[in-house]
Parts: structure tokens; sequence; C-alpha cells
């Protein structure tokens, strides 16, 4: 049997063109970035949550930089994460009992399974109406927004 590395990879290279980017709206500009060296470990980091497509776990992506490098700690790789998410390398997305990492930062949606927590990309195009509307309604000034569907996902229906 093959192990995990070897099974994912065709399926994984074959949904990177999938879920390309296409713009890198949303992402911190260098100018307003903390100052922070870029070290091998975030690199790692960054490198494993950029070779996915599936919206990986902390634990997803810490298991792959360990098949890297055996000396990365669960800590640098968590550290990391939520590094490269404040600085707007990479985002999150809340699914039930965890939090999952997405190297795309062009403002698309997501859908998310109430069942296993799955997470799929939604191709619909950032409305910053939505933003305007937001900020009429509540009296906030709102700069932003992120669009989270819920439901039951294709795998968790056939059970």
């Amino acid at each position: 049997m093959r192990d995990r590395s070897e099974a994912e990879a065709p399926r994984a290279e074959q949904s990177r063109a999938a879920c390309a980017p296409k713009s890198h709206a949303g992402r911190m500009s260098a100018e307003h970035a903390p100052a922070r060296r870029n070290t091998r470990q975030r690199q790692l980091v960054l490198d494993a949550v950029r070779a996915r497509c599936d919206h990986p776990t902390a634990e997803d992506i810490y298991q792959d930089v360990r098949a890297i490098d055996g000396k990365v700690s669960r800590g640098t790789v968590y550290r990391n994460l939520n590094l490269l998410t404040e600085t707007g390398a990479i985002t999150t997305v809340k699914a039930p009992g965890t939090t999952r990492f997405d190297w795309r930062c062009d403002g698309h949606g997501h859908a998310v399974c109430r069942r296993c927590g799955a997470v799929a990309d939604i191709r619909l195009p950032y409305d910053a109406e939505l933003d305007e509307r937001a900020s009429a309604e509540s009296g906030f000034s709102v700069g932003s927004h992120s669009l989270v569907f819920e439901g039951i996902c294709p795998a968790c229906r056939e059970d």
C-alpha cells in the first residue's frame, strides 16, 4: 500500500490548477507586514500549505512538514501558521472543531460540511457592496468580509 503522500500527490497535482487563484487581492502588502525574517521552517510550512488544495488542518501541515524535516516541532508549525495568517500569506476557514488553512487569498467563498468539517472553495467574486451595506446597517466601518456556506458535503450525504 502506498503511503499518504504518494497516494495524494497525483490528486493534489491534478486539482492544483483547478484551485489556482485569480488574483492576490486581500494579501497584506510588504510595507504593512511585520518585519520578520523568513526562516527555513516558515518556508517549509508555507510550501506545505501551498502544496495542498484540501484546506488542511494544522495537524495535516505538521505531518507534511515532519515528512520533510523530522526536527521541526509542532509548536514551530503552529506558530508559523499563525504568523503566515497574520501577514496575509495564507487564510483560515473555521470548520466544526478545527481551523483549516487556505493558500488562496483572493476573496473567494467556502462551503463547510457540518458533519465532517470538509471545506470546498466556492467561486463567487468578492462583493464590496456587502461591506457597504453591512456598514450602513451596523454602524461599523466594515472593511472586508468572508463568505462561508454551511451544509452537508457529498461524501456525508452518501452515508
